[in-house]
C-alpha cells in the first residue's frame, strides 16, 4: 500500500505570483479550504514545501 498525505488549501491565491498559483493547480486544490488525498512522492513533498504559506499537511496515511 503506498504512503498518501491529505493536504489541505489554507492560503488564497490572489495576488501571489503564477508559478504558485500553478502549483495549487498541480496538486489539485484551486479554492480556500479544500483538501485532496495525495501519493506522497518527493515531488509532491516538494510541491507542498515550494507553498508552505499556501497548504497545510492535514495528515499521512500509511
Amino acid at each position: 500500500m503506498a504512503k498518501t498525505i491529505v493536504v489541505k488549501q489554507i492560503g488564497s491565491p490572489i495576488r501571489r505570483p503564477a508559478s504558485q498559483r500553478a502549483t495549487l493547480v498541480g496538486l489539485g486544490l484551486n479554492k480556500m479550504h479544500r483538501t485532496r488525498e495525495l501519493e506522497d512522492t518527493p515531488s509532491v513533498r516538494g510541491m507542498v514545501n515550494a507553498i508552505p504559506h499556501l497548504v497545510q499537511i492535514v495528515e499521512e496515511r500509511g
